[in-house]
């Protein structure tokens, strides 16, 4: 029999709240990314307040648990410790591992507490690397040179040549029109036959007035093109010939280093074309270089990764990148005393929630980076002591069940987040890499560190030893171990921008 009729069931799912995806979303962020969000939320939240202590005192991490309890839902886990205590003699860090899991990666019962506490004494020849970061690392008491000015940029340069070219007023602004579409290395990137239809001009008048910006210092200056950049510069040396017109045309042989068909196109013999290549070694292709452009922004690594004394590495948060916030209970005691209608003690409310949230998100997301950091060190510990060639093959499955999380919230902690080693800043994705098996049923090998290998190889050539084609370099990878195929040393080798064996052999008996 049809019917309707009501029902009540039972069932689970997860539903993701606003305040999970908040969590989600921070954990992903760079550290510049949360500095950003962080600055939006003081200016939107009343109740959040930035912590202006020093690192050595009482600090947002340690009163970021107390701030959330006061003003977020209490969930029954107990809560964790983040604390940094800097002092003159003895850097220690306190990390518990069981504290609340925003992310849902550990099932009800299964979130052990790990408490490890790390204490060791400043030795001498250990660089203090707790305190570096934004602030570049630099000791106390040692500032930063600050230029007084600034370098001229490219563009700049050109629009006071351009002032001073005696352009009419319509030349003067197509030639600014071209030089706005000139890049940093000083090539015009547009088609003049649309500038001109974009002016309402003649195209030819657009072309008169390239020929005169052609005569703009750095010679070789708003070209098209590379051979037409090498032109400009031989014309004003006084050394462009039908000889030389015919190498410029013809430059894809010079890179191929085929010496005999571009004596064949130049009409010279191999004295002179020798001559001619050195002379096009001696010109600049990139001729806006020299100029200043836009300074580059150094990477602040989230993490610090140093030698322990007593044996091991040490792992340390970047606290010049954990931004420090404190809910402020006094204010919003007297703003909730002062609340009226329904709608302000909403908004009070909602505030203190989310102020907390945010507090409690930001020391998890702090936690969670250094768990992983810390199982990807504990994973990669002979690279950091021999180097690259001992990269072991890693992927996220593998540190997500070491630290009982789930791959996604691995793949989120090593999205834009740096770690400082002896051997240089990486990315923590870095150390993930492919695994490629061991021929001899031994231990597999990283894919990074086969290509240093291969790189090693193809360097050791100019030492007057043969060029190794890549089935050579097949057969002693095969030797060491290593089960690799010839199109994957193929691959490895034009990711790492090295010419195929034929043209390094022409390499070096141009050299």
């Amino acid at each position: 029999m049809i019917g309707q009729r009501l029902e009540v069931r039972q069932g689970q799912g997860l539903v993701i709240t606003p305040q999970l995806q908040q969590a989600i979303k921070l954990l992903q962020l760079s550290n510049l990314e949360l500095e950003a969000f962080v600055e939006g939320e003081l200016e939107r939240n009343p109740l959040l307040q930035r912590d202006e202590g020093e690192p050595g005192g009482e600090s947002s991490l340690e009163a970021a648990p107390e701030a959330a309890n006061d003003a977020a839902p209490a969930d029954g886990g107990d809560e964790g410790e983040l604390r940094f205590v800097e002092g003159s003699d003895v850097h220690a860090r306190t990390l518990d591992a069981g504290a609340d899991d925003l992310y849902g990666d550990a099932a009800p019962g299964e979130r052990v507490s790990d408490r490890r506490e790390d204490q060791a004494t400043d030795q001498p020849g250990l660089t203090d690397w707790s305190r570096a970061g934004a602030g570049g690392g630099l000791a106390d008491g040692e500032e930063r040179e600050r230029p007084d000015h600034r370098d001229e940029t490219l563009w700049e340069h050109l629009q006071a040549q351009a002032s001073a070219a005696r352009f009419s007023p319509a030349d003067h602004a197509i030639a600014l029109t071209l030089i706005d579409a000139t890049d940093e290395g000083g090539y015009l990137r547009a088609d003049l036959g649309e500038i001109a239809e974009r002016l309402g001009v003649d195209e030819a008048r657009i072309e008169a007035v390239l020929a005169v910006c052609h005569g703009f210092e750095p010679t070789g200056v708003m070209a098209r093109s590379i051979p037409e950049c090498l032109k400009l510069q031989l014309v004003e040396r006084n050394r462009f010939d039908p000889a030389m017109d015919a190498l410029l045309d013809n430059l894809e042989l010079l890179a191929r280093r085929d010496l005999t068909a571009l004596r064949k196109a130049c009409g010279v013999d191999a004295e002179d074309l020798a001559e001619m290549i050195a002379e096009l070694k001696a010109l600049t292709p990139r001729p806006g270089a020299g100029f200043g452009g836009e300074p580059a922004q150094t990477v602040v690594p989230d993490v610090h990764v140093r030698p322990d004394p007593a044996g091991g590495w040490r792992v340390e948060l970047n606290t010049d990148t954990l931004p420090r916030l404190l809910v402020d209970k006094r204010y919003h005691a007297v703003v909730a005393a002062g609340a009226r209608s329904d709608t302000e003690k909403t908004f009070v409310a909602e505030c203190a929630a989310q102020a907390g949230w945010l507090v409690k998100s930001l020391d998890q997301r702090a936690r969670t980076i250094m768990k992983v950091a810390s199982e990807i060190v504990r994973q990669q510990d002979a690279f950091l002591a021999f180097g690259v060639e001992f990269l072991r093959p890693l992927t996220l499955k593998t540190v997500a069940e070491a630290i009982e999380m789930h791959e996604s919230t691995v793949s989120r902690v090593t999205s834009n987040k740096y770690v400082a080693t002896p051997r240089g800043v990486f990315e923590l994705k870095f150390f993930f890499t492919a695994a490629i098996q061991s021929s001899d049923g031994g231990a597999a090998h990283s894919a990074e560190s086969v290509r240093q290998k291969i790189k090693t190889m193809i360097d050791g050539e100019s030492g007057g030893g043969d060029v190794l084609s890549d089935d050579r370099i097949v057969e002693i990878l095969n030797e060491a171990g290593i089960d690799i195929a010839r199109r994957t040393v193929a691959k490895y080798r034009e990711a790492l921008r090295i010419p195929s064996s034929i043209q390094r052999r022409r390499l070096l008996k141009v050299g």
